[in-house]
């Protein structure tokens, strides 16, 4: 095709927050593209933009269209569902396109048959295509271009972020109802989780790395850093929504009697430590996802001063006041997640340092 000019276009921005740009109808009806279909967006080296459909690139050769992966293994009705469970995660994770499950002796119990499915619920993009007498046949839908792995990240950091915030309000009163929310609030970012794991150890055995964004296939051991991270976030907003559970109980059943209201200047202290990791986290994923070295820099600054004197600030807060020792317990567990959560920032813009350092090297 000639090369051609179709003039200038205006970036818009929808209701979501996306920015969008329309396609000239010429190329679109050149190119045979039409709703549904694809294209593949590449960042060029001065700074402009590739777009190419993504059936010329298979034809072409480039992007190897690789036939499913399935996986077949076989179950008694002494198997263990939670192993059969495990099994299957793992045959998700490992990037299996469908996975069959065979019966060797018949029919399997009704628990067995409940945890696959509840399992199956749980892996993003995977349903159950057949359940018949002798096997279950499961399917995963859902690709990369239908749901990129930096999209993924984002809502793990933005479900994790929320779930460290309710444990902030949740602590306040002992709220037993948020305190379930939290730990509810896990599952997702455990889903979103192997999702990601699924797609990096995909985009590694079908080298895609450049379909992927990724300049070479050594940067996805860094993001699985980056989900790791996120992931245990999420894990420790569990543990201490689990700890203010457990005071619930004991203040309901009158074994354990807190009378004494929380400090304020301590839960001040506390907050000004949570608000500004909150802050250094998403910071440094933005660094991540715009190759940005320089931000990723000082974002590791901030982490070894502001960050490091505010949680010292808290703690000496908190030591120097009497508090219930109940209380002080919850208080120091918030103010850990905290500190913990400053790690994976420094963590994150550790792996952008590393992803970006050749190129600002550069001559």
């Amino acid at each position: 095709m000639v090369q051609q000019d179709f003039g200038y276009r205006t970036i818009q921005i929808t209701g979501r927050e996306s920015y969008i740009v329309s396609l000239p109808k010429e190329w679109v009806l050149s190119t045979g593209l039409k709703k549904g279909s694809q294209v593949i967006f590449r960042s060029l080296e001065d700074s402009s933009l590739l777009l190419v459909p993504r059936e010329a690139l298979e034809k072409g050769g480039e992007m190897k269209k690789s036939k499913q992966k399935e996986s077949v293994f076989q179950i008694t009705h002494k198997d263990n569902p939670q192993s059969i469970s495990r099994r299957i995660i793992s045959l998700y994770a490992i990037s299996a396109d469908q996975i069959h499950i065979k019966f060797k002796e018949g029919e399997i119990t009704s628990e067995q048959k409940i945890s696959i499915k509840n399992t199956v619920r749980m892996l993003l993009g995977s349903e159950v295509t057949a359940d018949l007498p002798n096997g279950i046949d499961i399917q995963i839908l859902i690709d990369h271009p239908a749901f990129p792995i930096d999209q993924a990240i984002r809502r793990m950091l933005a479900i994790a972020k929320s779930m460290d915030d309710e444990i902030v309000l949740a602590f306040r009163n002992f709220d037993e109802k948020l305190a379930h929310d939290i730990i509810a609030s896990d599952d997702e970012i455990d889903r979103l989780n192997l999702y990601v794991i699924r797609q990096l150890k995909s985009g590694i055995e079908r080298n895609l790395f450049k379909e992927m964004g990724f300049s070479s296939p050594k940067e996805f051991l860094g993001y699985r850093i980056v989900t790791k991270n996120i992931e245990n976030i999420g894990d420790n907003a569990v543990g201490t929504a689990m700890s203010i559970l457990s005071l619930r109980k004991l203040i309901d059943d009158q074994t354990l009697n807190i009378n004494q209201q929380i400090d304020e200047e301590v839960y001040s202290s506390v907050l000004k430590v949570h608000a500004f990791v909150h802050n250094l986290i998403e910071e440094s994923l933005k660094a991540l996802f715009k190759k940005d070295y320089y931000h990723a820099d000082e974002i590791i600054s901030e982490f070894a001063t502001t960050g490091i004197q505010l949680e010292k600030d808290a703690m000496i807060s908190l030591l120097s006041k009497k508090i219930d020792p109940n209380v002080a317990f919850i208080l120091r567990l918030i103010l850990s997640n905290s500190r913990n959560m400053l790690e994976y920032a420094r963590d994150i813009a550790e792996v952008t340092l590393n992803r970006t350092v050749e190129d600002i090297n550069k001559p």
